[in-house]
């Protein structure tokens, strides 16, 4: 067991973002005020405003939009940031070619 510092997800930025049509996710094109229509009707997880909006499910999977969904939830909630786990990823999380898959080692095991 190392001795790391649990990692939290609790992000620095003291911004506001209050505008309801910035968007907060490009991938999708999600708006601040999708996502807090989600809030409003029940979500409380990255999770749960991901399978209500698509936030999340671009091609970046939630890596550019992630944080900013937790400190979303974070405030219409009252939950603390730290306590909003990230959403889940499908793999391939990145984008592979087929050349790199058929490269991959197979173990027959």
């Amino acid at each position: 067991m190392s001795n790391q510092k649990a990692r939290t997800y609790e992000g620095d930025s003291d911004i506001k973002v209050e505008n309801p049509d910035m968007i907060i996710c490009r991938c999708e094109e999600i708006t601040l005020e999708e996502i807090l229509q989600a809030i409003r009707e029940g979500a409380g997880s990255v999770n749960e405003v991901k399978r209500r909006t698509r936030a999340g499910m671009g091609l970046c999977q939630g890596r550019s939009c992630g944080r900013l969904v937790r400190k979303i939830i974070a405030e219409h909630t009252g939950a603390k940031a730290g306590r909003i786990l990230p959403g889940t990823f499908r793999p391939p999380v990145r984008p592979m070619s087929l050349k790199t898959m058929a490269e991959l080692e197979v173990d027959d095991e």
